[in-house]
């Protein structure tokens, strides 16, 4: 059957309720055309969901953005979500190195409200994990991050451990500071990260405003945020959302529109965008869509570990830290978010985690306690109630040189048909900034072919 009349408005159909998909059928909405978002899981939210474990409510991953996340915060602003993920005042990050010969060591990385780049001068200055001649040498270095241009194609082709090489980085610096934050944003170590895309986070979070690093995450399950307050927004948008709807084919019709075949459902469709990860996306696409659709397949994708433990007693009066001299990266505490009434829940998030990702969890129980006990001295005597892992094994695209000529923009050569996901051509890695944005793209590109008038959601906001 068809789903098309001749009195009805424009029709477009989402494939994928990812972010990128709730963006864009937002958008789509919000611009008057009748909407139809197709997803193939349960629920909405991709890989930033929430599942329950007992009495507990559980996130897959610790998920965080920043200040300078303005389209993911437009995002939790149109489903009415920003009071419950906000921001830190000003940036504050401990930092326990516990292989320091004198004994473990905590230091901050936080911001002043001073202009940039002074605004990080004084953390950097007494920030306990460098020697003197290391923080000078970070302070040229990002003199000369700040000149450059992330989209400048070169730096594309080289990797971030090469240019910090050059820049007089010394190993220990780049531990302790580059991939401390690097890490945890592109999921990548810096000999495995692109330039271009390195330059962009630290250009766009450190050196652009002052408070751009100030970090923001959940402080209620991401299935609240990203599936039933997207869902709720989706409704009063008028948008009509099929969840366990797989779509198996697409097909262009004799007058030029879209045939989209969802399970036993065939709807016609004036636009469709495909906000679904990059090989499903490869699978769908019609023939001449793309000038090398094999190109999609080339852009690889990176694992992200999550370890969570739950105590029977509070072992950490912080909201989050990161840690040095150790196998584990961040550490959140999740108590408040998850539910849990009794004891303390930690979450770990452990990005590029290619050599762990297939861990049994036995042996990451044998090898993660000890590290927590080693940087944690109240879990030593504490009971451990629950021990789980979370694996996600393609969190997001790798980040490697080169993958920014795989990157496709949001505009097919099909007329009509729309490309969205973080892996797109959004000049981000593969965050929710990202994902958010490429929604955007792709809503944009579809309203314009259309004839809509719009504008940007970021200048509407501004």
């Amino acid at each position: 059957m068809t789903d098309e009349d001749t009195t009805s408005p424009r029709h477009a159909v989402v494939v994928g309720g990812g972010l990128a998909g709730v963006t864009a059928a937002l958008r789509l909405a919000d611009a008057g055309l009748r909407v139809t978002l197709l997803e193939n899981r349960p629920r909405l939210g991709g890989l930033a969901f929430s599942f329950r474990r007992g009495e507990l409510t559980v996130d897959n991953g610790q998920h965080v953005y920043l200040r300078c996340c303005t389209a993911y915060r437009w995002f939790l602003d149109r489903v009415d979500g920003a009071r419950l993920a906000p921001l830190q005042h000003r940036l504050d990050v401990p930092v326990l190195d516990v292989a320091h010969p004198g004994g473990p060591r905590l230091g901050r990385l936080r911001r002043t409200a001073l202009p940039v780049p002074l605004h990080l001068a004084a953390s950097l200055a007494t920030y306990p994990h460098l020697s003197l001649a290391e923080r000078a040498a970070v302070g040229r270095a990002a003199f000369a991050l700040k000149g450059l241009d992330p989209a400048d194609p070169a730096l594309d082709g080289i990797d971030f451990a090469t240019w910090l090489g050059r820049h007089g980085q010394s190993g220990r610096t780049i531990e302790a500071l580059w991939d401390l934050v690097g890490v945890a944003t592109l999921n990548a170590v810096a000999p495995n990260a692109s330039m271009g895309l390195a330059a962009m986070v630290f250009k766009t979070g450190l050196l652009s405003e002052p408070g751009a690093a100030d970090i923001g995450w959940a402080h209620v399950p991401l299935g609240e945020l990203h599936d039933t307050l997207a869902r709720k927004a989706l409704d009063s948008a008028g948008v009509r959302t099929e969840l366990r709807t797989r779509v198996s084919a697409l097909a262009r019709t004799a007058d030029g529109r879209w045939n989209v075949t969802a399970g036993a459902e065939r709807l016609d469709a004036d636009a469709v965008v495909l906000a679904v990860p990059q090989r499903e996306t490869h699978a769908l696409l019609p023939e001449g869509a793309l000038d090398n659709p094999d190109r999609l397949l080339d852009i690889g994708t990176a694992p992200i570990l999550n370890i969570h433990v739950i105590y029977d007693r509070t072992v950490l009066r912080r909201p989050f830290f990161a840690a040095l001299g150790t196998p584990v990266q961040w550490v959140f505490d999740r108590t408040h978010a998850s539910g849990l009434r009794d004891g303390q829940y930690l979450a770990l998030s452990q990005s590029a985690a290619e050599d762990e990702i297939d861990t049994p969890v036995s042996a990451l129980r044998e090898r993660y306690l000890p590290e927590l006990e080693r940087l944690l001295p109240a879990t030593r005597g504490a009971e451990v109630r629950d021990f789980f892992v979370t694996r996600e094994r393609t969190a997001t695209f790798a980040p490697t040189p080169g993958v920014g000529r795989l990157r496709p923009a949001a505009r097919t050569r099909a007329p009509g048909l729309y490309l969205a996901g973080s892996w797109t051509a959004t000049g981000w890695p593969a965050t929710m900034e990202g994902a958010v944005r490429s929604g955007f793209s792709a809503a944009a590109a579809a309203l314009t072919t259309l004839g809509r008038p719009h504008e940007h959601p970021l200048k509407e906001a501004a």
